[in-house]
């Protein structure tokens, strides 16, 4: 017998942290809706399926569990699980290497080394010094939540002055859903706004207690249809390279690479690097960007600012 449709969990608002068996309990569901009988060699005799995708007892065949096992799983109990057990439960799903590690995140959360209460995430003066001293090559320093915590002129001269924003708005996600100067920068402006989702929803499996990170949500969920629409997908994905499409008010069109290093002491913390093709019509508006400096990020600010 099919099981009843299932209700959609709300977004987090500012005033509670994530709730992880929920979020674990919508991301099993969603990951089972996407598959289809079909996809995994099972036969399809061609009932009405209430709910798409998957039933209960066909995934748990599927992962080798009882169907009693796999339900109070996806009801968010997955407080004995073992790890070979989500092993199979990921295989059944197909899921990707980041999914799977979304999964083991929300059923067997690790116990962080919690920091000091209002301390916020600083990046150390000789990370500062390596950024400004990569010429011509537009770098920064991500945080948590994705936040910006350090970069250097030409990520300024490409993306705008960050230092002329509160620090608590130095924020991709904020900038990417709330500013439409951004979304006139990037492109594929949907795909950069699918990314930063996935990352948002990475970082909350990793850390579903933040409060921070639940205020930036229900933020977001209230000042952005595109933002509730992503968030209900529950997709987690890592990049950590890739090509972005940009058109930048001042030089035009770029097409840029970009590189992400995870730093070895502080997990939390990556440097992102953006570089074009030698001899490029994007490394020619690069260096048109070094060249004009401090005028380029004062200029571009002023014209990719919304006009009143």
């Amino acid at each position: 017998m099919d099981e009843q449709p299932e209700s959609v969990t709300e977004p987090a608002t500012a005033g509670r942290a994530l709730d992880r068996r929920a979020e674990l309990s919508e991301f099993l569901r969603t990951r089972r809706a996407r598959l289809k009988p079909e996809d995994v060699g099972l036969p399809d005799f061609g009932r009405h399926r209430r709910v798409p995708g998957l039933r209960r007892e066909e995934l748990a065949q599927l992962a080798g569990v009882s169907v009693a096992y796999y339900t109070r799983l996806e009801q968010g109990n997955g407080r004995n699980v073992s790890a070979e057990v989500l092993d199979s439960i990921a295989r059944a799903l197909r899921l990707s290497d980041a999914e799977h590690a979304h999964l083991t995140h929300l059923a067997k959360p690790k116990q962080h080394k919690k920091k000091p209460a209002g301390r916020a995430q600083q990046a150390r003066t000789s990370l500062q010094h390596l950024l400004d001293s990569m010429d011509g090559v537009p770098a920064y320093i991500g945080g948590r939540r994705s936040d910006i915590l350090a970069w250097n002129r030409m990520a300024a001269a490409l993306f705008g002055d960050w230092a002329q924003l509160a620090p608590a708005e130095r924020n991709w996600a904020r900038m990417v859903f709330l500013r439409p100067d951004y979304r006139e920068l990037f492109v594929d402006w949907e795909q950069k706004a699918i990314d930063m989702v996935s990352y948002l929803r990475m970082d909350a499996g990793c850390h579903p207690d933040d409060p921070k990170l639940s205020a930036l949500v229900g933020e977001l969920s209230v000042k952005s249809e595109e933002f509730r629409r992503l968030w209900a997908t529950h997709d987690v994905k890592e990049k950590g390279h890739g090509v972005k499409r940009m058109h930048h008010p001042l030089v035009g069109d770029l097409s840029l690479s970009f590189e992400s290093f995870r730093l070895a002491d502080d997990g939390e913390q990556t440097l992102i690097t953006y570089h074009a093709e030698p001899g490029s019509p994007s490394a020619e508006a690069l260096r048109l960007l070094a060249s004009w400096g401090t005028d380029a990020t004062r200029a571009g600010t002023e014209s990719a600012a919304p006009k009143r």
